[in-house]
């Protein structure tokens, strides 16, 4: 077993078919399947089922995936390490980030760093939190933006800020004059949602739990102008970080009697290497919050 059989094998199993796979390998697909035969013969197991139309894993293969993505992440974040004892950095920040963050929080960050490293590219992925720690996890990002709430075993975090949860309705909503909003009562109105796997939904479906309540949830999506829009046109009323409604007109943000604060944290793999300009991003951020 070598680090090209285990790119290729990874390839295959993400793309689940030879002439794609071997194509985005720059290689010729009889190359790509004697390849495969080899690794399976060395191994003595058969790693994909075989058909016309799709190649799929077989047990045997869903077992050696994680260890061979970890393997090739590893030679990857080793190739890092070594280029910047010479002097060079990677050159690239990949920061995956919530909606709400994304649209209100990160825009001047992410410029005012731009400003101070120009040479350095920012890649930025909106994302729920699940969707944020799996990429973390898989490598796809080098930071996240999570909240500090069951956070998996293999991501690190530093505390970035800490922000407040409201109820937000319309201008002209009943409950706009209210001073605050219990639980109770939020849940019995008409709600628009995210998505499950978003941190918004989790703090959704936690209190629910928590209070054995029923929401009603009349819309859901991972479009936050979509919410706001919904909320202003008084069609039903979300739960959203204070902040949003200090740059959108037409939304008010109503407390809840019980106060609910956001721990948000910065993420990244235990075991994974962070380049120079993640560091020097994570150093950045966290300045810009203290």
């Amino acid at each position: 077993m070598d680090i090209r059989q285990l790119k290729y094998f990874v390839t295959l199993a993400e793309i689940g078919n030879f002439t794609a796979a071997a194509k985005q390998l720059n290689i010729a697909q009889p190359a790509l399947s004697i390849a495969i035969k080899k690794l399976e013969a060395s191994l003595e197991l058969d790693l994909f089922h075989r058909n016309e139309r799709k190649i799929t894993l077989t047990h045997e293969g869903e077992v050696l995936l994680p260890h061979a993505r970890l393997v090739l992440q590893q030679l990857n974040d080793a190739e890092i390490a070594m280029a910047e004892l010479r002097g060079l950095e990677k050159g690239e920040v990949r920061l995956g980030v919530p909606s709400m963050l994304g649209s209100y929080f990160f825009p001047e960050i992410l410029m005012g760093f731009k400003s101070q490293y120009p040479n350095l590219k920012l890649t930025m992925v909106e994302g729920g939190a699940q969707s944020i720690r799996k990429m973390l996890i898989d490598g796809e990002l080098d930071l996240g933006v999570i909240i500090n709430h069951n956070v998996p075993e293999a991501l690190a975090t530093e505390h970035l800020l800490t922000s407040q949860m409201v109820a937000v309705v319309g201008e002209d909503h009943p409950f706009a004059p209210q001073a605050s909003i219990d639980f109770k009562t939020f849940f019995a109105q008409e709600l628009v949602m995210f998505k499950k796997g978003y941190f918004h939904r989790e703090f959704i479906d936690r209190v629910c739990d928590s209070q054995q309540l029923q929401p009603r949830i009349s819309f859901e999506t991972n479009l936050l102008p979509m919410i706001l829009n919904i909320v202003r046109r008084d069609f039903a009323i979300s739960a959203l970080l204070e902040m949003v409604t200090e740059h959108e007109h037409g939304v008010l943000p109503i407390p809840f009697e019980e106060p609910v604060y956001l721990d948000i944290a910065i993420a990244w793999r235990k075991q994974g290497y962070l380049s120079l300009a993640d560091r020097a991003f994570k150093e950045y951020v966290k300045k810009c919050c203290g």
